[in-house]
Parts: structure tokens; sequence; C-alpha cells
């Protein structure tokens, strides 16, 4: 799987926005896989230097050659059983917490339906409106956490005034 190629090879990617790769390619050449500073980890990649491989891509009419800062991570034995294209990552940081938590609860919190009879048309009477909560805010609720966060906290300052 190769992405793109972007950035400067290619200005007009559908996946430019401000000049910058929305999906952070090239990605950097490294020695050896990191966590990177936002809990994302940082695969090895080998430039050509390396001996890395490269191939060659026609883009706009021209042949350009890339390496391996294009080149998408993924999962073989996923990519088989699904037959699809499966990228699995592993992520150390506490906005994934917040990502997942997020990403779950995900979707509408109101439902408007109607119940209505054969013979009646009073659809004032017949239309109720619901409202459901996730299993997390359930929980949260119950343990009696709060909902939002209050930053920047306020703290009430005592004021003096001249010859007070």
């Amino acid at each position: 799987m190769v992405h793109g190629p972007c950035g400067a090879l290619n200005p007009l990617s559908p996946c430019m926005a401000d000049g910058k790769s929305i999906k952070r390619y090239p990605r950097p050449l490294v020695a050896e896989t990191v966590t990177g500073n936002d809990g994302y980890p940082v695969y090895r990649r080998r430039s050509k230097e390396d001996n890395d491989r490269t191939i060659k891509v026609e883009v706009q009419n021209q042949e350009i050659e890339i390496g391996n800062e294009f080149i998408v991570p993924y999962c073989p034995l996923l990519s088989r059983i699904l037959e699809t294209h499966a990228n699995v990552e592993s992520c150390h940081s506490a906005k994934s917490i917040k990502y997942l938590c997020k990403y779950v609860t995900k979707g509408r919190d109101m439902v408007v339906f109607s119940i209505a009879s054969e013979n009646a048309n009073d659809e004032i009477s017949n239309l109720q409106m619901g409202r459901y909560v996730t299993t997390n805010e359930a929980l949260w609720r119950l343990l009696s956490f709060q909902i939002h966060e209050r930053y920047p906290t306020v703290v009430h300052l005592a004021v003096h005034l001249e010859n007070g």
C-alpha cells in the first residue's frame, strides 16, 4: 500500500490541506521503532542508503521514485482474513482513552418517534420524544462524577479598597 505521493512531490494530492498532508506523509525515516510524542508509534523506515527498495510511480505524467516514507503500515494477517487493508497500531497515551470513549459514545442522544393506530390522525398526541443515555454516561452519573470540566477554575480574590 503506497500513499500518495503527496507533499512537495504532488501538491495537488487530495490529502493536502494548507500545504501539508493531513495524513502526516511523508513519514520520517528512522532506524528503529519508537513511541512518538503523541503516543503513536513511529515505525522503523529504512532509507535508500540502508539498502531499502524504492519504486517508481507516475504522478501528473511524470515518473517519481519514492521510498519507504510513503508506505502505509498494515497487518498482513488481518488483510488476508478480512480481504481488505487493515491498519492496526498500538497507542500509549491518555488521549487515546479519551478518543475511544468519545468514539464509542458518538452518535445521537435523542430520538423522536411516533406511535400510530389505524384510525388515529392526531399527530401531536402520537409523537413522543425520548433521550437515551449510554452505559458510560449512566455510570458516570450514578457515581456522581463531574460531567463537564470547569477550566480555568474561578477563584474569588478578596479586594481591599484604599485605606480599607
